[in-house]
Formats: structure tokens, sequence, C-alpha cells
């Protein structure tokens, strides 16, 4: 999906670094992502998650938290408070562009910044909120730290290892992440909550998704993310995880205006990336696109692709309809189409439209019949597919005008 570097400014007065994955075509929703604790936006739950909401339509931010991978400050210093702020900024920021109430989304330790966000943000700014393998409690974080934290509460200051990696962390750290009452801050929450969680967790037990959905209130929702690694080292669990949420918050997130739909004809739109484009008809909407081969992020049909998808369907439904008015046992058909670009070169000779300068171009269509037809009604259902209005359009005299609108 296309990426967009963005900076975020938060109230203390440092940056934090952000990348916004935009869905290819129009935007349906917008979705902060918090990533878990020591992580960074660049964990593979954060990409894995955030590109997959986009790929259904919800531009999701991802970004660094204080101290952490590109962004500026102290994350020894900085605590679960500074998280929670980091997340509103983020978040305004994101409604400033798009507009609209936003959905939030965490991850582990992230999950529980969202949740203790929601008040600080306010709920007319929220659409709904989703959690990953989020604690119950906040102090929880600490089991994790390999250190001596009673000397840092001494001294004022201290070097620990979490996960791996050595940090500085103060007593203010650890004193901020003490007096967190999360579940007290779920009770208060009024937006739909959904609760994910593996309950073969490692890192943050089922016990902890049973005490959050049980303080929260209705509407909530529980998924069992089966054999999913806390850290969602399975990319296809994070795409699970993003499916499963992008579908229960499309109830809770802004409709798209009824005006964006047209009258008649069809509007096309320039979307996002080098090639994504919205096609909005009466009644439907979808993206085209490019292959990746072409620069593009292969998320819909091209152009040719549409163009003999019109040919393919069109033929298809007027053979339905003759075969139903003739009552013969057609039982559907199979057809195959391509796109020739240099017909007269392929086929050795010149063509008239040649000769006025204008390449000459050939759609090539197989059609397999399905049912109990005899040759002759076979014959006569050929030749119907060369009477469909779009193949008459196409080998019509077709005159295209455009106006500057």
């Amino acid at each position: 999906m296309p990426t967009e570097t963005i900076t975020i400014q938060t109230p203390s007065g440092h940056s934090l670094a952000g990348s916004l994955e935009l869905p290819t075509g129009f935007v349906r929703g917008t979705a902060l992502f918090a990533h878990c604790f020591t992580c960074t936006k660049q964990s593979r739950a954060a990409v894995a998650v955030a590109r997959a909401l986009a790929k259904n339509g919800i531009a999701t931010l991802r970004f660094d938290f204080t101290g952490l991978g590109g962004s500026e400050g102290e994350f020894g210093r900085a605590g679960f408070a500074t998280d929670v702020g980091d997340l509103v900024a983020a978040a305004e920021s994101l409604i400033a562009r798009f507009g609209g109430k936003i959905l939030l989304v965490g991850h582990s330790l992230g999950g529980a910044a969202v949740l203790a966000a929601a008040d600080d943000l306010g709920y007319d700014q929220i659409a709904a909120i989703a959690t990953i393998g989020a604690p119950s409690d906040v102090p929880h974080v600490l089991e994790r730290i390999e250190g001596d934290l009673d000397a840092i509460k001494r001294d004022g200051q201290g070097n620990v290892t979490i996960g791996g990696r050595p940090f500085a962390l103060s007593r203010d750290f650890i004193d901020r992440t003490v007096q967190t009452n999360l579940l007290e801050e779920v009770g208060r929450i009024r937006v739909p909550l959904m609760v994910l969680h593996s309950p073969t967790d490692d890192y943050v037990s089922i016990d902890h998704a049973s005490k959050l959905f049980v303080a929260a209130k209705h509407p909530k929702s529980f998924v069992s993310m089966d054999n999913a690694h806390h850290l969602l080292l399975d990319e296809k669990d994070a795409w699970f995880a993003a499916d499963v949420i992008a579908s229960w918050a499309d109830r809770y997130l802004p409709k798209a205006a009824e005006s964006a739909f047209p009258e008649n004809g069809i509007v096309v739109r320039t979307g996002n990336g080098k090639f994504g484009t919205e096609v909005h008809t009466a009644s439907h909407r979808f993206v085209a696109d490019e292959p990746v081969s072409y620069g593009g992020e292969e998320t819909g049909p091209t152009p040719y692709d549409l163009l003999l998808a019109a040919l393919g369907t069109c033929t298809a439904m007027t053979m339905k309809m003759y075969a139903d008015r003739k009552g013969l046992p057609f039982e559907g058909a199979t057809i195959a189409l391509r796109h020739e670009r240099n017909h007269a070169e392929d086929c050795g000779h010149m063509l008239d439209a040649e000769e006025e300068g204008m390449p000459t171009q050939a759609l090539y269509r197989s059609i397999t019949l399905s049912g109990n037809l005899n040759p002759d009604e076979q014959e006569k259902l050929i030749k119907i597919a060369d009477k469909c209005p779009v193949h008459r359009t196409l080998e019509g005299h077709l005159h295209i005008h455009t106006e500057r609108a």
C-alpha cells in the first residue's frame, strides 16, 4: 500500500516519527495503531496490521512512541503517561487531516495505551477501539524488565534490559507505570470495544483479556486468535486480526456520503499511490490499479482488465438472456479474453485504420459453452455473442467527447 512519512508534534515540544498507510483508492475511515512495549512502528505486527487495514480502505497511522525508533525524547524517562499523550497528539493530527471519528488499535502495551487515551482524546472523536494481546494492568510490563528496579527507585535511575535491548530507566518511569489503574479507565469507555487475544499467549495470559472484557461496557466483542504468538510473528495472524477489526469497525466508522455516487454513468477519481484510481458507479465503488511490474500496487483491475471485463460480462449476459428466451439447455459459459496491441503487425497486413495513422488493435474472445446443446444451438449462441451491446459499441462508430468540467 502507498506509505507516507509524516512528523507529529507533541505538546512537550518533541517530534514523533510516523508512517501513514493509505488505501490506493477511497478512504472509508482512519485508524491509529499503537505498537507494543519497546517495539517501533517498524515491528512486524505494526506494519502488517496497518497495511491490512489500509487494504480494507482504512488509512492507518503507525508511529514511534517517545524515545523509540525515529522519535525524539528519552524512552527511559517517558513512562506510560507520555505514551498516552503521544497517542492523543497522533490522533489529533489524523482527525485534523481526514476529519470524522477514528478507530484506535493497540497491540500489547499499545492496547493498554489506546484504552487509557480514550478519556483524554474524547469519545466524540473515537469511532471504536480494538486491542490485540493487551494487558489488563499496566504494571504487568515491569515483569518484562530485567534489572534492579528497587535500586532504580532508590537511586533515581539505572540500567535495565528489555527484550534483550539495553535501556536507562528512571524512577519516574516506574512510578508512572505503577500509578495507572487500567480497568478503571476501561470501565469509563463509552465507545464499541473489541478485544483480540490468543488463548496460548505466553507474554500476556488470556486472563488479562477476560478482565478487560468484564470491565468494559457494551457494545463489546471478543475474538480468540487461536495459536497466535503474542508478537504476531506469523504475518497471517496480523492480517487475520486486521481483517476482523476492519469488518467489525465498518458499522461504526463514518459512512461515505450518498452524493459520492453518481446518478448515472460513472465517476473516476485519482486515488493514492502511483496508479490507484477510484471508480464510482451509481451503486458500486471499487479501485483500479496497475501491476507491481508497472509500478502500481496491484490492488485492483487494470484499465484493460476493465475493458475486457465489459465485453466478457456483456457477452455472458446476452447469451444467457437469449438461451432463457429460446428455452435452450444452456448451463453457462466461460469466456476467456485477451488484448492484442499490434494486430496489423501480428497478422502481417495493413488495415484501413493503420493507413490513417492509427494503430490497429484487437480483442480475442474464446467461449466455452456448458449444457446439453446440439451443434446448431451452439452455433446460434456463438453468433449471438457478436450482438451483445458492448461488442456493437466497440465495433461501431464510437466518438469520445472530452471537455473541461
